[in-house]
């Protein structure tokens, strides 16, 4: 079987797919992965085949529209008006990841696996093939359960509205309908056709087989969906064995107990030196030591503290054995591996799905109540970590959760999953 990848978006959008091409490739299969050319040194790092395109929307990191989003969290009034400004900028930037991706469809693929708003499902049917959409959060499959995530939705609205937010995901990618259809007419050379657009349906009307990849343990138990959505767990990468912790990072590991650590990936804040005062502040009043993973958000914690270590980064999945909590901005790729660690959480989220997993990880009693990113205090950070590395049964429900995290094998069910779809067989 061959399988041709698509994803776009930062590394929580790629390393999952990489990770899937690596499980694909130990069960005797072939794949190439085409995704941003910013993620081709994660991709040749992996070892996998990589066809990198535009990067599109990517392009708008430290943007000061994207920022402002951020900052709302995509909430109230100004949050609708950053994100329908948002929505007109990345469009034409699709428009060039679509002319990249098209490249792809000249290739002898047996299925398509892809995150929706590439244009996967157009591609595979363009090859006459199979197509699988992949959520890396679970926004596209609708449930009574909870809204979909990333839609603001007030809480109070009863359950059996929340379908609804299920629509207003899709008009996310209503939005780019132009250049999907664009796409699908001159690159592709499809005819018009009722749901084209829908990757939740096969070109014959037929349900596509939908790879939730992440955990069932996150989800409430009322979270039913169709026999065609499979959630996997999930997708993480082999370990790597070839990490070496920095001489500094080694030494204070070793110089006393298990620091916890922080980082917020590629999110910006403000003001990245108040915030890694605030953050060497709030570990030295809740008695822990602190490893703050600056990251593309560059927080610096200065110097003379020596309770706290600022790296670059390091490896998440290698790293977080070695400590004793895990404050995080609530990505879905960080959250599993969070999870999987068995370590106790302090989710800090900003926007998208960030507020759903950080909401989830806290129902599942192994993280504090969540911290808004934009308001983080240190006030409020301390009592969260004096609370997580102190409350026995929170660190017990946190072990206990990682061992079944970790049991899942996310990728080999995936795999098992597309070995059928290429067969014909469906949905086990």
């Amino acid at each position: 079987m061959h399988a041709l990848l698509l994803t776009h978006g930062t590394r929580g959008d790629v390393q999952p797919f990489l990770a899937l091409a690596r499980a694909l490739e130990t069960a005797g299969h072939t794949s190439l992965v085409a995704g941003p050319a910013a993620s081709a040194p994660l991709a040749a790092a992996h070892g996998v085949t990589y066809h990198p395109v535009d990067d599109g929307p990517l392009t708008l990191m430290g943007d000061p529209d994207l920022g402002g989003a951020m900052d709302t969290g995509l909430r109230g009034l100004r949050g609708a008006a950053h994100t329908v400004t948002l929505l007109r900028r990345i469009t034409p930037l699709m428009r060039r990841v679509h002319a990249d991706m098209a490249e792809t469809a000249d290739g002898d693929a047996d299925l398509v696996v892809y995150l929706p708003g590439t244009p996967g499902g157009h591609i595979a049917e363009r090859l006459g093939v199979p197509s699988v959409p992949v959520a890396l959060q679970p926004s596209w499959v609708p449930t009574r359960a909870f809204p979909a995530p990333g839609v603001p939705w007030p809480s109070w609205l009863p359950d059996a509205l929340n379908p609804v937010t299920y629509r207003l995901t899709a008009l996310a990618l209503r939005g780019q309908r132009s250049a999907a259809e664009e796409f699908r007419e001159s690159r592709m050379g499809l005819p018009p056709r009722p749901g084209r657009h829908d990757p939740l349906r096969q070109p014959d009307g037929t349900p596509s087989t939908v790879l939730h990849a992440f955990s069932r343990h996150l989800l409430p138990p009322e979270a039913h969906y169709p026999p065609q959505v499979r959630t996997t767990g999930f997708w993480f990468p082999p370990p790597d064995r070839e990490w070496v912790p920095s001489p500094a990072l080694e030494e204070f590991l070793a110089s006393g107990k298990p620091p916890v650590f922080v980082g917020f990936s590629s999110l910006p804040t403000t003001d990245p030196a108040t915030t890694g005062r605030m953050v060497a502040s709030a570990a030295r009043r809740a008695g822990v030591r602190a490893v703050v993973a600056s990251g593309a958000s560059g927080i610096a914690t200065g110097t003379g503290e020596d309770h706290v270590l600022t790296i670059d980064q390091a490896p998440h999945e290698r790293l977080f054995l070695h400590c004793s909590a895990i404050v995080h901005h609530g990505g879905a790729g960080t959250t599993g591996v969070a999870l999987a660690s068995g370590r106790p959480q302090v989710v800090c989220p900003f926007w998208g799905d960030q507020p759903f997993w950080a909401r989830r990880a806290h129902a599942a009693g192994v993280a504090a109540a969540p911290l808004r990113g934009q308001g983080l205090t240190e006030d409020a950070l301390a009592s969260a970590l004096t609370r997580v590395v102190n409350d026995t049964a929170i660190v017990e429900r946190a072990r206990t959760l990682g061992e079944r995290v970790h049991a899942e094998d996310g990728t080999g069910t995936a795999v098992r999953q597309l070995e059928r779809v290429a067969r014909g067989q469906g949905t086990a």
